[in-house]
């Protein structure tokens, strides 16, 4: 009997994590959605949704773009990092992009242009983002709005002062990347410092990747993200340099508002 050959793995796997989130999911949908209508081999990505048990219209919206899943996971979980663990878990692409509801992916040709650069088999991609409001309307790239000044040489000493990627702007290849820990709301800085501790090639693409949806979870529980944070970059800088480099992140935030007004 001639037996049957597998399909070949996905080099792209997405990740949307949401939780009552018809309010913001369908923006997301539509943006994948006029993306992968660019892209020639639409086999080599996966699309997960994996939802936190949401009861209101999330999954009716989720199903009305059922040609762009792969899967749809919908059970309860011990929150956003909880989700995203599971989403790794569940990825077979080489390479992880976590899009969670609300945000988009930046225009229709970056899908497309994306497939071609993961020809250069990085270990992570990264990107500047779009900051945007509610009603789409752009605030400016996220280098631009915050503090948070770009290198396009990219290493883990880099996060010495907080984030310095959005998330929704890195890439990782998922042999890099490692499990978030779940009660953390920095849990995405130790993710993405992990990532690129383990990164042998990491690679900067000048055109933003996304559109960053203005106040997500941690935005909305500040202070004990600035608190989580803290013990993040501890763990990987020390407790002596990390007290000093918060010192450094008061007073660049206190120049960067006074210079420009406003601090997203």
């Amino acid at each position: 009997m001639k037996q049957t050959e597998a399909p070949p793995r996905p080099i792209l796997t997405i990740i949307t994590i949401t939780y009552q989130a018809e309010r913001f999911l369908e923006r997301t949908l539509k943006s994948i959605d006029a993306s992968m209508e660019m892209v020639q081999n639409k086999g080599a990505i996966e699309y997960l949704i994996i939802d936190g048990g949401s009861t209101d219209g999330t999954l009716s919206i989720a199903q009305r773009y059922s040609h762009l899943i792969t899967t749809l996971c919908s059970e309860p979980d011990r929150g956003l990092y909880d989700a995203m663990n599971k989403g790794q878990e569940r990825a077979v692409g080489t390479y992880l992009w976590f899009m969670n509801a609300g945000d988009e992916i930046f225009d229709s040709h970056t899908l497309a242009r994306l497939m071609t650069t993961l020809e250069s088999e990085a270990d992570v991609y990264y990107s500047d983002a779009m900051f945007v409001r509610e009603n789409g309307s752009e605030v400016g790239l996220r280098s631009e709005c915050t503090p948070h000044k770009l290198p396009t040489d990219l290493n883990w000493r880099d996060f010495t002062l907080g984030m310095k990627v959005c998330h929704q702007a890195f890439i990782a290849r998922k042999r890099v990347t490692s499990t978030y820990p779940i009660d953390n709301l920095s849990a995405d800085i130790d993710w993405e410092i992990k990532c690129l501790k383990r990164s042998k090639k990491t690679e900067y693409i000048p055109q933003p990747l996304c559109r960053y949806l203005i106040g997500g979870l941690s935005v909305q529980n500040h202070r004990r993200s600035l608190v989580d944070r803290f013990y993040v970059l501890t763990r990987h800088f020390g407790l002596l340099p990390t007290l000093w480099n918060h010192v450094r992140i008061l007073v660049r935030g206190i120049i960067f508002s006074n210079k420009k007004r406003k601090y997203w």
